[in-house]
Formats: C-alpha cells, structure tokens, sequence
C-alpha cells in the first residue's frame, strides 16, 4: 500500500471518528432568561448632524476652517468669488439712492397734485351751491331750463374734475411709494445674494470634516463639509420592514460595535421615521446610549438587537438542537415533537414536550 494511500485511509477513519463524536453531543434543558428581539443595523451619527452646501454656484476662493475645530453659529467658513454679486449689489444701491434723491421732485409733483384737487374740491363746492340754488329757483320758473341745464353741466363737471384729481393724486402717491419699495427690495436681494456668497455655519459645534479644496467650482449639488454637536451622539438604524410593526419608541437596544468588540452597549430607542425607504425596504429609526461609549466618531458602523419581550426562567435548549423547527432527538435516535415559545440566536424556549432532566441529542 502507498503511502497516499495510507493517508487517505487514517483520514478517512479520522473522519468518521469525528462524526460519530460530533453525533453523540448531548445536553439538557436549561432554565434561564429566553429574549426576542429584532435586529437592525446602521451607523452612530452626531446630534444635528448635517452636510454643509452652497446655495450659489461659484469658484471657491477660501476655506476659512480645518477639520477637526470647533465652530460657532454664523461662523464663516468658506468664500466663494463673488465680484458679479459685488457689482448687482452696488448697481441696487445705486438705484436705491437716485430714488431716494428724487423724492423731493416727485413730492413738489404730489403737493402741485394736492393743490388742484383743492382748486378742483373749491369749484365743486361753489358748483353745488349754485346748482341747489337754481334748482328752488326753477321750481319757483324764475329761470329757463336752458340756463338750469348749463348751470347743472358745470357741476356734473365740476364733480367729474375733482374725482379725477382724487385718483391722479392717490396714483402718484402710490407710484411714488412702489417705487422706492421695489428699489428698496432690490438692494436687499442684492445683498442677500451676496451674502450667500460667504458660507456660514447654521449652529454651534465641530467641524468634522472638509470636503472641498481652494479652487474648486462649487455648485448646489457639491457637499463641502459635515458638521454636528461635539461630544453628543447618536444611532441611525434601520429595520426591515417585515420586523417594523413590532418595534416602539422607548424599546431596549443592546448595540455592538466593530471598534468596541466584545462589549455591549444599551440604547433607547426615541424616534421613528413613518416611511418605509422603497430602495432598501428598511425603515429608518434613531436611538440614544444609555452609557456612551467614551470615544465616538461620526459613521461608526453599528448593529442593534431591539429587546420586543423577555421572559424569566423559561426551560430552553440550544437552537442548534431543533429539528425542523419543532422536534428534538431523544434516546439518541428518537424524533419528538415539542411545542416552542420565544427564540433568539441561541437558545429556544420548550413550552411542551420536553422534562427539566431528559437529555436530548445534538442531530
């Protein structure tokens, strides 16, 4: 016999020794603590946590910040080239103060307006006299209807002019104060739009990072940094939509992290985003630590197991010791039925069909 061939049969026999071990491991149920929960997964945010974009487009000229410091609210942070806004905004204001200095010329209009519109109320009021005085003098035919119609044309007339005056007057005010309105507004949009040129913090905190350099054309779609609260953080997780309608706000979440292995954190969770993402098919929900961490960093990747029911001294066996789902293997070849409570990713809970001390077969 070769030794390949003698080889291949110690391993052979290694093998089915192993199996037969393997196939004789028993145990028996236990009494402990048996949980469900529901499994999210997501990343550890700042509170307030947002990225920073502009609202112009333009070339940006200076980064006033470095990642890593802290900002404060209406802290400039970068500037963009804004010479065109420069010169909208002195063009408004321009046109503002010729408004302004023009004002005087239009209020000689309006007094020279307010002027005939007393003439004009003055003939009016003369008019109606004269008018009501023919009118009882005719009754009395001490005049002739000709002489009364002229005498009521004039004050027909009369009536007309003074409200025409009225309404040429109220319409020059009204130009008058529209006009200085409009180049008001103007100016001010001006300078707001200038002001959008310089890129200011919305709230207090730290900068965590700059994603932009000097020189680069920024537009509303190019993300320039990412800010949130310093020292204040919080987890963005989300769960699968067949495992959403169990989950409430105030739940338990014991959360494990890739950069803390081995431990566990406890996490309340405080919000629920009422939209189902259609991509992922996830919804989106936000928990607080109990006991943070002592070091945090924005995107840490996260996973959670969110507690739904716990119960105390329930009789449980391994998971891995079901067969298909509701049987045990007892007396090493003997299938039995037993009826299942809660289950997590070890254990089960045996409601019936199994005692305390009966051993069961690993299959």
């Amino acid at each position: 016999m070769s030794f390949k061939s003698i080889s291949l049969f110690y391993l052979l026999i290694f093998s089915v020794l192993s199996c037969s071990k393997k196939g004789n491991e028993e145990t028996k149920p236990t009494v402990g603590d048996v949980t469900e929960s529901v499994y999210a997964s997501g990343v550890v945010k700042a509170e307030g946590q947002y990225t920073v974009f502009s609202t112009v487009n333009g070339t940006l000229q200076k980064i006033n910040v470095t990642a890593g410091e802290s900002i404060h609210k209406g802290q400039s942070l970068f500037e963009l080239e804004s010479e065109k806004a420069e010169l909208n905004t002195e063009n408004a204001r321009l046109a503002y103060q010729l408004s302004q200095q023009s004002n005087s010329f239009i209020q000689d209009k309006i007094a020279e307006m307010e002027m005939k519109v007393q003439s004009a109320q003055d003939k009016l009021t003369l008019d109606e006299s004269i008018y009501t005085r023919n009118k009882v003098i005719k009754n009395q035919g001490g005049i002739s209807e000709v002489d009364f119609e002229r005498v009521e044309l004039a004050y027909k007339s009369s009536k007309v002019n003074y409200e025409a005056t009225k309404k040429q007057l109220a319409q020059l005010k009204a130009q008058l104060k529209n006009d200085q309105n409009r180049n008001n507004i103007n100016l001010k949009i001006s300078q707001k739009s200038q002001n959008d040129f310089t890129i200011k913090s919305a709230f207090s905190g730290e900068l965590f990072d700059v994603l932009v350099k000097e020189g680069a054309l920024i537009s509303a779609q190019v993300p320039l940094a990412i800010i949130g609260k310093a020292n204040s953080f919080l987890l963005e997780l989300e769960v699968d939509e067949n495992d959403m309608v169990r989950v409430n706000i105030g739940q338990q979440a014991l959360v494990t992290m890739d950069s803390y292995k081995g431990e566990v954190f406890e996490a309340t969770i405080d919000k629920i985003y009422p939209i189902m993402q259609e991509r992922s098919r996830t919804f989106k929900i936000e928990a607080h630590f109990v006991s943070p961490p002592k070091k945090m960093y924005p995107n840490l990747t996260a996973e959670a197991n969110i507690v739904i029911k716990t119960i105390k001294n329930a009789m449980t066996i391994p998971k891995s010791y079901l067969i298909q789902g509701d049987y045990v293997l007892v007396n090493k070849d003997e299938k039995r039925k037993v009826k299942i409570g809660l289950s997590d990713y070890q254990k089960v809970e045996i409601l019936e069909g199994l005692k305390a001390g009966e051993t069961i077969y690993k299959p």
